[in-house]
């Protein structure tokens, strides 16, 4: 590892080509990404790492509305080819999936790890050396899946990782439900914010997901996102090196107001945003006995969808015929 170091220091063989270093590299050093460590713990103790500010003291073993407390749990970690294609390149996102989810969607596809908790336990010294080994298999970047909850002991990891040579980006792939306060102590961390925009209601997202005031929350998040990184950049090989990509998941029956989730991207966040609107939904976890969500949308829906992405003047990350 101390080899890894000394080549990207130095210049050395193997990163003399590298288009672009990860910013945490660049603008903060070992002491600042531990030192944005220990500030994010202190937001742990009482819990207010995200918007519902639960209060869990989890570093004394206390469960938060995620169900989480300080220990580290992973679901797994391995090169990832089925991530958008410039996270993926040709040598894959290096996605970490962490167990517990600050959302409590109905028709979460991941519902073993988000709501069963499926995972094992993972030291610091164990998630910064996963972080390490995914790099040498070739990944772009280190995809941290659901992370929001235990972000102090992620940048505790990145700090150990980094020290040990790792120089490629950080993505952050949330739900969109974070807290700006815990964003502002990720700046120049996270070179590639990844947030869900799920709905345009409240009521909406209090009914299917358990949070009452999530399109109050997810505006001004993925705001102070696009601050900090701006659109999404990519290098010489199409690979993704730093900014923003944007998740809409289109649901039955018009349930995500994607009309209005892509105004307020357009309007408000960039009509260079990249924005991956997904056809994927399926009546997974409880839906399959909620209606409407109790069906896989049509067609004519998500076309209609991209027409308003279109319409918005939107041309980046989706189908545009």
């Amino acid at each position: 590892m101390n080899r890894l170091l000394d080549a990207v220091a130095l210049g050395g063989t193997g990163y003399r080509d590298m288009p672009h270093l990860p910013s945490y590299r660049t603008r903060l050093t070992i002491d600042g990404l531990r030192e944005r460590a220990k500030r994010l713990l202190s937001l742990q103790k009482a819990c207010i790492l995200c918007p519902r500010e639960c209060g869990a003291h989890r570093l004394d073993g206390d469960f938060g509305v995620c169900r989480a407390t300080d220990q580290v749990l992973v679901s797994s970690a391995s090169p990832h080819y089925g991530e958008e294609p410039p996270l993926v390149g040709s040598g894959g996102s290096g996605t970490i999936f962490f167990t517990s989810c600050n959302l409590k969607c109905q028709y979460c596809q991941n519902y073993d790890i988000s709501q069963l908790r499926m995972g094992r336990p993972a030291s610091i010294e164990r998630l910064a050396d996963t972080m390490v080994s995914l790099e040498s298999l070739g990944c772009h970047n280190i995809n941290l899946v659901t992370p929001t909850h235990y972000v102090p002991q992620i940048v505790e990891a990145l700090a150990i990782a980094a020290e040990h040579g790792l120089a490629i980006p950080i993505v952050y792939n949330c739900g969109g439900y974070e807290s700006v306060a815990t964003l502002r102590l990720l700046e120049h961390i996270v070179d590639i914010y990844m947030p869900d925009v799920k709905y345009s209601s409240n009521e909406i997202a209090r009914r299917y997901s358990g949070a009452r005031d999530y399109w109050d929350v997810v505006r001004p998040a993925v705001r102070e996102m696009y601050r900090q990184v701006g659109d999404l950049e990519l290098d010489s090989r199409g690979v993704a090196v730093r900014g923003m990509i944007i998740r809409h998941l289109v649901l039955p029956n018009g349930l995500a107001g994607s009309r209005a989730v892509l105004e307020f991207i357009a309007g408000h966040v960039s009509m260079e945003a990249y924005v991956n609107i997904m056809d994927q939904y399926r009546p997974l976890h409880h839906a399959h006995k909620i209606p409407p969500l109790n069906r896989g949308i049509t067609r004519e829906e998500y076309d209609g969808v991209l027409m308003l992405a279109r319409s918005a003047g939107l041309h980046r990350g989706f189908r545009q015929n």
